[in-house]
């Protein structure tokens, strides 16, 4: 009767008192689009390496990997770039270079988006449907809210002001620091855990990417997976499906516009 597809439900009584989100595709959609980036750019630098192969199967690799990493910070795909071109009898390039030149491209691609909202365009055009109310009715039932990204952290508090969010997360807010090879979604869960005196079970989190779907279930919270056609704006993306399935989400949901019928599920175990 509603765009929801349940794995496992929620435990009941609810025992969750903290609410982690993902930025890009979970809530931001400024950046909607990057793998259209990220993709062909890995793609041209594999094709350049003496031992490249055609360019299909390059494509499935990149795709793959970029997949897989999807939620970890930026450096850890480019740091798997460097490995693959590598194994092509290309050269060592620092994994840093690598990110620097995706991010030129990619701010080309987004730089219209960023200006429009410093002009004071309607965020709600840049965001996933119903995400403000979902803040809002977790904020009126006592949850903390958390936001991490494996986006550079700069960006990540820029955009999220640049999308007036910022208020539902407070300090919370973080992102990936200076090329750094700790995952900081892991950090910030395992800080959330160590600072509350958590159990996992008290832990619910939302995200579009493999990383923090995986994360969040292996300590025992309830993952939703964001499967959001960023493009169209309603619907689910049927590729990021597979791939929070394949992390092991409880509950695939295509945005937040049902944001009420949604609390209230969670809230009461799915019943």
């Amino acid at each position: 009767m509603w765009h929801i597809e349940v794995i496992r439900k929620p435990p009941h009584p609810a025992p969750f008192r903290f609410a982690l989100f993902d930025f890009d595709g979970t809530v931001s959609l400024i950046r909607e689009g990057w793998q259209e980036v990220m993709i062909p750019y890995f793609i041209e630098v594999l094709g350049a390496t003496p031992r490249a192969e055609d360019e299909k199967p390059i494509g499935e690799i990149v795709t793959g990997f970029v997949d897989r990493l999807t939620g970890k910070q930026t450096i850890f795909q480019c740091i798997r770039l460097d490995e693959e071109v590598q194994k092509r009898g290309g050269a060592h390039v620092d994994p840093g270079a690598y990110k620097a030149e995706y991010l030129r491209r990619l701010e080309e691609h987004i730089k219209e988006r960023v200006a429009a909202l410093e002009k004071r365009a309607d965020p709600e055009a840049y965001l996933v449907p119903g995400c403000r109310e979902f803040f809002a009715l977790l904020k009126q039932r006592g949850y903390e809210l958390y936001l991490a990204s494996g986006t550079d952290e700069e960006d990540v508090l820029r955009e999220a002001s640049l999308l007036g969010i910022t208020g539902w997360f407070g300090g919370r807010i973080h992102g990936a620091r200076d090329n750094q090879t700790d995952c900081s979604k892991e950090l910030v869960i395992r800080d959330i855990i160590r600072e509350n005196r958590l159990t996992g079970r008290e832990l619910l989190s939302f995200g579009d990417g493999f990383v923090e779907i995986e994360l969040v279930a292996g300590i025992g919270g309830y993952a939703a997976g964001v499967a959001t056609d960023e493009r169209r704006r309603k619907g689910v993306n049927q590729h990021k499906r597979a791939r929070l399935l394949e992390a092991g989400a409880d509950m695939i949901i295509p945005d937040f516009a049902e944001a009420q019928m949604l609390m209230d599920y969670l809230e009461s175990g799915g019943a």
